[in-house]
């Protein structure tokens, strides 16, 4: 059966239309919002002892939980948790509004205790996640997330590296620093900005081993 010319021409004007076919952009972004409250009686004893134990050094009504807006690798708004200090809280609620605004993209947001304070399973997931009671990598002394004074941003696209290499297969791509793609920490970029502006340190300029993922208010 042919279909009538007008049918015809009708339909291949839409296909001509400019973004006929594409997929629908995400839309526009609410306005970024964030809240800072003190941990809850049941946010400690989640963390307890996984996260947080006697002897840590820094005690638990020193530290905050932070919501915050931010953009998800999709380009759609979500919210996620941190758990910074006292002291600090502020400055990183200013990080992620920069961060919001720019449309800088965050994978996923949520406390260590969901992965029971194991670091390599959050990085796995490419979990941004802040406080943590544990050692420094490769070190007997205290993380300066142990203080919530630290904070590691999609730690998959901006890993850890030691002698050139990473612990995590999905990272090995993301060697190769002078290719920049989504969600990187770069130098210049809008990420290591919107935390050096503040007087935080970057892993990335760090010497021999490099910490793409990690901004320390302390600069360790």
């Amino acid at each position: 059966m042919r279909l009538p010319t007008t049918i015809l021409v009708s339909a291949l004007a839409l296909l001509l239309l400019p973004g006929a076919g594409a997929a629908a952009p995400a839309p526009e972004p609410p306005p970024f919002t964030a809240t800072v409250r003190p941990l809850s009686a049941a946010e400690r004893a989640a963390m307890t002892p996984s996260v947080w134990r006697r002897g840590c050094p820094v005690a638990l009504s020193r530290l905050r939980h932070v919501s915050v807006s931010h953009i998800g690798f999709g380009g759609r708004a979500r919210r996620g948790v941190l758990v910074v200090n006292a002291s600090v809280a502020g400055e990183v609620v200013g990080v992620f509004r920069d961060l919001y605004r720019a449309r800088f993209p965050i994978r996923k947001m949520r406390p260590i205790e969901v992965y029971d304070g194991d670091d390599f399973a959050s990085i796995e997931a490419d979990n941004t996640s802040a406080f943590n009671c544990r050692a420094a990598t490769g070190s007997s002394r205290w993380s300066q997330h142990a203080y919530g004074l630290a904070i590691d941003v999609n730690p998959i696209e901006n890993p850890y590296v030691s002698g050139g290499r990473t612990s995590h297969p999905a990272s090995v791509p993301y060697l190769d620093r002078r290719r920049v793609r989504k969600g990187m920490a770069v130098d210049g970029g809008v990420l290591v900005r919107a935390f050096e502006s503040r007087g935080w340190e970057w892993g990335g300029r760090w010497s021999g081993t490099l910490d793409y993922q990690h901004f320390s208010a302390s600069g360790g």
